[in-house]
């Protein structure tokens, strides 16, 4: 069971061919020996004068304005090509997220108003409370890149480690968590492994998998019927704590990958917005890009595509 040179040949040419300069930058990057450069350049087309992202670079909402959530999206890949904390995209990422912190909440908020006025997903509407769905996504990782690449002891630096002890606090209290919020934690862990004493890393890693282990859809014949959280949605490698024990799974897991990409080397994705259908098929192409350098990812982590 490995994928094919065939197969990513296919991939590859669809991506250079259809997907955003983004995601072809990023898949030259980390499969062809690519500099991180070409990434930044294009990652920089989303990124506003205040330092935030925006412009849809989560494609399934397009408000042009700065937010959080899109801010995340971009720290993301910062930190997948280990960008330096002297670079501007950086520095003007990290002043964004100082000033865009709400007290009120504690938290960045994860869903803006403005989000209403440009075509989203339903998922991504604004409306009042609805913070309480998303709690610390992606509030979590925020402070996490907060903490990874500010000076210690300065603003950012220290904001970073206040919003850190409140997720925190919310995670060990917290019986069930959405899937995307655990992966936030998952950041945030490997983060503060290069910071934070061995007592609390030890109890944050036991908590983080226990959640996994309650979250994982372990119905393998349902996998293909919707938006489903996989076991790779949180293994990404076989060096995971619970790859162990859920060896089984996680192989059936890259099997269905395997099996489920199409003729022409892509995937698609499991959702749908139900509205807005010309600006959906948009994000639909943009997603396959992103699809495509996310599982390829996973699958070179697991030495399934060696040629």
């Amino acid at each position: 069971m490995k994928i094919s040179k065939e197969s990513f040949d296919k991939s590859s040419a669809w991506i250079k061919r259809n997907a955003r300069p983004l995601e072809a930058a990023r898949w030259s990057y980390l499969f062809e020996g690519v500099t991180r450069d070409k990434v930044i350049h294009y990652l920089s087309a989303f990124q506003n004068k205040d330092g935030g992202f925006g412009h849809g670079i989560e494609p399934d909402f397009w408000t042009p304005d700065s937010s959080p959530m899109a801010t995340w999206t971009a720290g993301q890949i910062l930190m997948e090509i280990e960008a330096s904390a002297n670079e501007k995209i950086v520095q003007s990422m990290l002043t964004y997220l100082v000033d865009s912190y709400n007290e009120n909440i504690g938290m960045w908020a994860t869903v803006l108003p403005e989000n209403n006025q440009h075509p989203h997903a339903p998922w991504w509407h604004w409306k009042e409370g609805v913070q309480d769905n998303w709690m610390f996504n992606p509030s979590a990782e925020l402070a996490g890149f907060l903490i990874h690449w500010s000076r210690d002891n300065s603003e950012a630096s220290q904001l970073g480690w206040m919003v850190m002890a409140k997720a925190i606090d919310h995670l060990m209290n917290s019986d069930k968590m959405d899937s995307h919020e655990i992966n936030n934690y998952q950041q945030l862990f490997r983060i503060l492994k290069r910071h934070a004493d061995e007592p609390l890393l030890n109890d944050i890693s036991n908590k983080i998998n226990t959640l996994i282990e309650q979250t994982v859809d372990k119905n393998v014949p349902e996998w293909a019927t919707g938006y489903k959280p996989l076991p790779l949605d949180f293994m990404d490698s076989p060096a995971h704590p619970l790859y162990e024990n859920m060896s089984d799974l996680v192989e059936q897991n890259l099997s269905f990958y395997i099996d489920q990409l199409s003729e022409e080397g892509t995937w698609d994705i499991s959702w749908e917005w139900g509205s807005y259908p010309e600006e959906f098929a948009v994000a639909r192409r943009y997603w396959t890009g992103v699809l495509l350098v996310d599982r390829y990812k996973i699958l070179q982590a697991f030495e399934l595509i060696k040629f």
